[in-house]
């Protein structure tokens, strides 16, 4: 896998605490109970990293995406 970039959709709101380990992402919350995370990873590790993180806060990852090179 090389780099690309994701959107990572979560339910509920990501605190202050958890948003600066997210360095490099974009944190959108414009759809009420929802946040999405958007941003580069380098390789797969780096992307299953990110999600026992959220697994380790008991954040619940609706989905994860691939988002279209422009």
């Amino acid at each position: 896998m090389s780099a690309h970039e994701v959107a990572i959709v979560v339910n509920g709101w990501i605190g202050s605490d958890v948003a600066g380990a997210l360095e490099g992402f974009t944190i959108d919350t414009a759809e009420p109970g929802v946040t999405t995370i958007t941003g580069r990873v380098p390789d797969q590790a780096r992307l299953l990293g990110l999600l026992a993180m959220f697994d380790d806060l008991h954040i619940h990852v609706v989905s994860v995406n691939p988002v279209p090179s422009a």
